[in-house]
């Protein structure tokens, strides 16, 4: 994984014994991806923490963080709609 030596994510944690490695919440079983997901499927916050009650503000903002901090900048080349 990619990310700036400066940034901090003490609510990112990655155990090799819980789903296989992947990056989770504060050690719960819900992944990284899982809450992007959750954040697409959920634009309301409300909702979001209504479907997920454990998540909090600051552990929301460092998965959205963690997310970007590992994207590179290749090209996804994308269907040309008419």
């Amino acid at each position: 994984m990619v990310y700036d030596k400066g940034m901090e994510f003490d609510r990112i944690t990655i155990n090799p014994n819980q789903l296989n490695c992947q990056p989770c919440v504060r050690g719960l079983r819900l992944t990284v991806r899982r809450v992007l997901e959750a954040l697409a499927l959920y634009p309301n916050r409300d909702e979001l923490r209504r479907e997920y009650p454990e998540l909090e503000d600051e552990d929301i903002r460092q998965v959205l963080e963690f997310a970007a901090a590992n994207m590179d900048d290749s090209v996804i080349e994308l269907p040309v709609i008419p």
